[in-house]
């Protein structure tokens, strides 16, 4: 051969070499990579949707149960019933409990929500809750996915629109793309050394969404008490917060109830009183509170326990109260509660010691009890719905009644 074709043996020996070197290089990164430590099984045929019922039942038998640590409340996405421990997260059918598809990492679970029709599951890394996946709940095919800054402890919050994921020194908002439409607080590593905030040094102790707001407590150094602020959402500049009003609480210890575009409630715990304000800080209502005062959140930040309707139902811990959506005025109050509520059957449905009760969402009149054996079970629970199927999240279990 003329050269430059001719090829010795050296040089097919050093391109053996290149593509051997190329081979395991390309087999570390595969080990050491999200995909290889990724396991996705999406359902063959989408998960059927359950119809709301008509009525309630007028008894209640469990169906199925499941362990799900990772999810505070019942999570329902689309028509599926989402459980979640380690890092593992399951859609359900809701009347049987079969697993229709299995999303899992060889990451632990920070917590499991659930948003547009799909499952939002944040894995845990060694410095903060990173990892966030969405699912779609009929199939659990992959959708958007991103990297959050949100620490340990972190909670999913929905308004509606946006989801929001707490933390006690940051906090941060998504739209259904999984893009960050808001952040709150200092990250790990901050562009700006005071994140564009006008009190870097505070702390959030409660949390609350409503459509488009974001309402938050902050706990700030050498301040006489809490203070009470509130977000929109989606600012015109995600990396300038803006606030729609942030004021000074004439207490402390105090938790966000609700929050709307208007008006934000109020619990401050150690004067027994539920206080409204409105968008320019002014209040317009105190009312008394029949509440125990809750232990300061250690690490992690108060959720107040609430459902959303037509109306808005809180539990206060022992007591579930509506507040009407337009004024946050407390309108009635049902004692001896387990938790907020759902809406079933146009009837509000409360846990209650040995059943479920059913109410008249008008005044809060009591219709009839449903017992359920709760197994000795004597906590506080997590009430939601999939269709007729009712759902209870007793502690790091999820319970489902028909």
């Amino acid at each position: 051969m003329i050269r430059p074709e001719r090829r010795t043996r050296a040089d097919l020996a050093t391109v053996g070499l290149i593509t051997v070197a190329v081979l395991l290089v390309s087999a570390v990164i595969w080990w050491h990579s999200d995909v290889r430590a990724t396991v996705s099984h999406p359902a063959a045929e989408p998960i059927a949707a359950v119809h709301p019922p008509d009525t309630v039942p007028t008894a209640l038998q469990e169906a199925w149960r499941a362990p799900s640590p990772a999810t505070p409340q019942p999570v329902v996405a689309g028509p599926a019933v989402v459980t979640a421990a380690e890092g593992e997260v399951l859609g359900r059918d809701p009347v049987t409990g079969e697993v229709h598809w299995r999303y899992a990492r060889d990451l632990p679970l920070c917590t499991v929500g659930s948003e547009w029709q799909r499952a939002i599951a944040v894995y845990r890394t060694s410095h903060n809750c990173s990892e966030v996946t969405s699912l779609e709940g009929a199939t659990g095919k992959r959708g958007p996915q991103r990297n959050s800054d949100v620490p340990f402890g972190t909670r999913l919050l929905s308004g509606g629109d946006y989801v929001t994921a707490t933390g006690r020194g940051l906090f941060e908002t998504w739209r259904s793309d999984l893009v960050r439409t808001q952040q709150y607080g200092v990250p790990h590593a901050p562009k700006n050394p005071d994140n564009n905030l006008e009190r870097p040094e505070c702390e959030y102790s409660s949390i609350a969404v409503g459509r488009e707001r974001v309402g938050v407590i902050e706990e700030c150094p050498r301040a006489p008490g809490d203070r009470i602020t509130v977000l929109k959402a989606h600012p015109e500049d995600g990396a300038h917060p803006e606030e729609v009003l942030s004021t000074t609480l004439a207490g402390s210890n105090a938790g966000v109830v609700a929050v709307t575009e208007t008006r934000v409630a109020v619990a401050l715990y150690d004067r027994s009183e539920l206080v409204v304000y409105d968008a320019s800080g002014t209040v317009r209502g105190r009312f008394p509170l029949r509440a125990t005062q809750p232990p300061p959140p250690q690490g992690g930040v108060r959720i107040e326990s609430t459902t959303g309707d037509r109306v808005i139902y809180w539990h206060t811990g022992g007591n579930t109260v509506a507040l009407d959506p337009a004024t946050l005025k407390p309108m009635w109050t049902v004692s001896g509660t387990l938790g907020s509520g759902t809406v079933v059957a146009s009837k509000l449905l409360i846990p209650v010691p040995g059943g479920i009760a059913v109410h008249d969402p008008a005044d809060g009149t009591r219709e009839r009890l449903i017992s359920v054996d709760r197994r000795g079970y004597r906590g506080d629970l997590e009430l939601g719905s999939a269709g007729g199927v009712l759902l209870e999240q007793r502690g790091n279990t999820l319970v489902a009644l028909r």
